[in-house]
Parts: structure tokens; sequence; C-alpha cells
């Protein structure tokens, strides 16, 4: 029998029941492009080909993919300024930077790793 980790909204919550809907949030943060925006964005809000540049590798078509996505799941806040041409700022929602933390501590981990994982 599953044990629940805690209780939210959706009722009960256990990443190893396969119908649970933190799954789709683990997920989303799991991904690679997902991680180093998040990672990217920390010291402050980017706007989009400051993201790109920063990312290195990314299309703009996974990176808008992301972003929307990540927004959806209200980790990252878009900002759309009244000018002219139109300016807009992606930063992190405060779910987002919660999410901050131990994803600095994967990529970290992941950096000094790397020679002994794939020696």
């Amino acid at each position: 029998m599953p044990t629940a980790c805690s209780t939210g909204l959706h009722g009960p919550h256990d990443v190893y029941n396969a119908d649970c809907p933190c799954r789709d949030l683990l997920d989303l943060i799991a991904n690679k492009w997902s991680a180093l925006i998040i990672g990217a964005l920390e010291p402050g809000p980017l706007r989009f080909g400051e993201l790109r540049t920063r990312l290195g590798g990314v299309s703009s078509k996974v990176l808008t993919a992301t972003l929307r996505r990540l927004e959806e799941a209200a980790l990252v806040d878009r900002e759309v300024f009244a000018e002219v041409p139109p300016r807009v700022e992606y930063s992190l929602s405060g779910l987002g930077r919660s999410a901050a933390q131990p994803l600095a501590a994967l990529r970290t981990w992941a950096e000094g790793a790397l020679d002994r994982a794939v020696s």
C-alpha cells in the first residue's frame, strides 16, 4: 500500500503512485532545460535572448516550450513591459525560488561527479 508524503488539494501525494499528479511536476523539474532555466534565473530576471545565450545550445523552440511549461506550473513569471518594441522578462516565482536551491545542488553535483561517472 503506497504511503502519502503529504495531503494537498489533490489528496494524498505519493510520487511513487503512477496516478499522482506530483509526477508531472517532478517530470518538469527533472527536465534538463527546466533545471538550467531555473538556475539561470536565480540571479534575477532575464529576457528571452539573454536566457538563450546563457543556456548555450538550447533552440528557440525548446526554450519557448519549456518557459511556457514553467509558467503554467507557476515556477516562472513572465512580465511584458508596455514599450516599443515590447520587452518581456522572465523571473522565478516564489515556487520557482523554492526549487532553485535543490536544483543548484544537483547541478553542482553533476559538475563535480562528471569525471568519475564518465571514466
